[in-house]
């Protein structure tokens, strides 16, 4: 199995290249002339499996093939841009308070574990933060990141369930394009982690993120106590913050390793990191500044109504003078007149 392909010094690895395009495009013409592009794919899939995918990720549920992550995706697409919809077309929203506590109770306490076993697991003890190749032995600590990483994975197919309760209460507001994209993408990144990249640089992101996760559903489950609680929630402008700054120490983390000479971790996969930690950067921080403007200008409109009724109310006295006076000097005249 050839795993330590980014350890091939410059010659090699154009070598290994011109190899690898060479196959591809061998097995590009046995299958186009019988047009089995679906065959091509799978075949290409294989040589990579062959190759690069990690043996010890085979003895879990799903990790034989990806499509069967893909699968799950294409279910929570459909329910939540469909079916859900459809479903909750004609009926009130549900309330389910109970058991979103339960719910994010439950997120909270799995991703403080993960967080503490992703510590425990390499970055507190052995791993070194400017650059840690995976480690695909057998050793107890490579098997716990190994085992951490498909937890993570399942994790992710948890969280699906954060859409789908937005769907029955009917909270469409909150269904935007940001989340249904990360919902959709970070299970097949996570797939990717078991099959080819458990540990290593690759867990850094998972590591913050868990951090992230345990603040995030901690808010969201003081939220779903009822609104006694809501003067508790004095940080959740906070919160998009935490996030964005979580993908800047990603893209920090993953230069370094991508310009040091000395790092053995793949160029390709940091490359791939960084790229995915940048596009989550540019989304998390479009949406928080979309945020700020909307906040900004409803806080200048409320503004302008108070001022508005200020100036009514000081508009009244003298309207109320003003009838006075000239009901005094109607009065004024009937005497006379009289």
């Amino acid at each position: 199995m050839s795993m330590n392909y980014h350890n091939y010094n410059s010659s090699s690895r154009f070598d290994m290249v011109v190899e690898i395009a060479n196959i591809a495009l061998d097995e590009f013409k046995t299958h186009h002339i019988t047009r089995n592009y679906t065959g091509l794919v799978q075949r290409y899939y294989q040589l990579v499996e062959e190759d690069y995918g990690d043996p010890r990720a085979k003895r879990f549920p799903l990790m034989e093939h990806p499509m069967f992550t893909f699968g799950m995706v294409a279910i929570y697409l459909s329910w939540v841009l469909v079916i859900g919809p459809l479903f909750m077309r004609d009926r009130k929203p549900f309330q389910l308070r109970r058991t979103l506590v339960i719910y994010n109770a439950f997120q909270v306490a799995l991703s403080g574990y993960m967080f503490y076993e992703h510590l425990m697991a390499g970055w507190l003890n052995y791993y070194n933060l400017k650059c840690q190749p995976v480690d695909y032995s057998d050793s107890d600590s490579s098997k716990r990141m190994l085992n951490l990483c498909y937890l993570y994975y399942l994790s992710k197919l948890t969280e699906f369930a954060d859409t789908m309760f937005f769907v029955l209460r009917k909270k469409s507001s909150q269904i935007t394009w940001l989340h249904v994209y990360h919902h959709s993408v970070t299970p097949l990144e996570t797939w990717v982690l078991v099959k080819f990249l458990a540990g290593g640089n690759a867990t850094f992101p998972n590591l913050l993120n868990n951090f992230v996760h345990v603040c995030m559903y901690f808010y969201y489950m003081m939220a779903a106590m009822g609104p006694e609680y809501a003067k508790f929630l004095w940080w959740k402008k906070y919160m998009t913050e935490l996030q964005i700054a979580q993908f800047v120490l990603c893209i920090f983390h993953t230069l370094r390793a991508l310009f040091s000479n000395q790092c053995q971790f793949s160029k390709f996969i940091s490359a791939l990191l960084l790229l995915n930690a940048s596009i989550f950067f540019c989304l998390f921080m479009n949406f928080y500044m979309q945020s700020y403007r909307k906040s900004k200008a409803a806080q200048q409109q409320l503004q302008q109504e108070q001022q508005l009724k200020q100036q009514q109310l000081d508009a009244t006295p003298c309207k109320a003078d003003s009838n006075n006076n000239n009901n005094s000097a109607m009065l004024a005249q009937k005497l006379k007149a009289n």
